[in-house]
């Protein structure tokens, strides 16, 4: 493994093989049964909460220390922490690593988890790699999601774990992982950042980061096609990833290419709005279809993007915006008191 794949101020160590990298994801599941039976810390109140504030563990078994690296080490021993304890960071010492293997964090999941965690409160912790070159500051191996829906909730702090890991590409393998094992990693995910992987240069080809991942070569090829739509583009399937697998989105990637972005964003709303499968999308980009798509009912007009809006984890209703120039907001299921709420604010915007 090249230098060049880890932050500055990491020290790689030995390459692992493929059953020390498993080692080391059960590791981590492990570690957060160990969490799940931990008794709960004191409150702390009245003062900022510190960089550190460790809790108590029960005595479990813990990673061997003669395994730990001289950075790790030192790190732990400075601050009396134990590996697998749980302690409290504040949240503005996280932030995210450059190996990162989420790229895209739906905004409307990200508010429902803030509304659970405001009234449940964090009961899994989250995984974190101290950034030595930056003492006092950590980066996020495993919690994307709880860092940002914590902040939308206006906490201080989170429940974390320190992880002996070098910020790189071992870390975004561990990442990536876990991700699969929960069935929360997405092929645009995928595509963005494997791109960005290519083209700073940490692999040499795709040949070379698939045999890395363990992944066929054509499964990296897909996701680097799919790289290619705009952002905007992917952003609308993101949220519905039981509708946009690989195979869709590398035939809405298809059609980008020869439509154009306005075209395919159509193309999204009607593969919402008419279910079709992706042999039929298959059809419309070699052709097939085309008088199909264009025929639509007089005087109606396809909705360019939708937004679904929720108030307290429930939808009721939506915002559709059509051409250049046309909103159309639909709620229903509003108490008296919030529909009126509503009006005086879009009044007060207006004004």
């Amino acid at each position: 493994m090249k230098p060049s794949q880890f932050a500055k101020g990491f020290q790689a160590r030995p390459d692992t093989t493929s059953s020390e990298k498993r080692t080391a994801l059960d590791r981590l599941n492990a570690i957060d049964g160990l969490v799940a039976n931990e008794p709960k810390a004191p409150a702390i109140a009245g003062r900022p909460i510190p960089a550190v504030v460790p809790s108590r563990l029960q005595d479990a078994e813990i990673p061997d220390p003669d395994n730990e690296s001289a950075a790790y080490r030192a790190w732990r021993l400075e601050h009396g922490y134990r590996p697998g304890q749980v302690i409290e960071l504040a949240l503005k010492t996280i932030k995210p690593s450059p190996f990162n293997p989420r790229h895209f964090y739906v905004k409307s999941s990200i508010a429902e988890l803030a509304v659970n965690l405001a009234k449940q409160g964090q009961q899994q912790a989250i995984h974190v790699i101290p950034d030595y070159d930056n003492p006092g500051t950590y980066f996020v191996s495993d919690g994307g999601r709880r860092v940002r829906a914590l902040k939308e909730a206006n906490k201080e702090s989170v429940k974390s774990i320190v992880i002996d890991l070098p910020v790189g590409i071992q870390s975004y393998k561990l990442g990536y992982d876990l991700n699969v094992q929960r069935d929360s990693q997405t092929v645009f995910d995928n595509a963005v950042v494997w791109r960005r992987f290519l083209d700073e240069r940490h692999f040499q080809s795709q040949k070379e980061l698939a045999e890395h991942l363990g992944l066929d070569e054509s499964t990296v090829a897909v996701a680097l096609s799919i790289a290619k739509l705009p952002e905007t583009v992917m952003q609308e399937m993101v949220a519905r990833p039981d509708r946009f697998g690989s195979n869709m989105a590398y035939q809405v990637g298809r059609y980008h290419t020869a439509r154009g972005a306005d075209a395919t964003l159509r193309l999204i709303n009607r593969i919402l709005s008419d279910d079709l499968s992706t042999r039929q999308v298959a059809d419309i980009v070699k052709g097939r279809a085309t008088a199909q798509e264009s025929a639509k009912p007089a005087g109606r007009q396809r909705y360019a993007q939708r937004l679904e809006i929720k108030l307290g984890g429930v939808s009721v209703g939506d915002l559709k915006s059509y051409g250049d120039d046309r909103l159309e907001l639909r709620l229903k299921g509003l108490t008296r008191e919030k529909r009126d709420d509503i009006l005086r604010q879009i009044e007060k915007m207006l004004k």
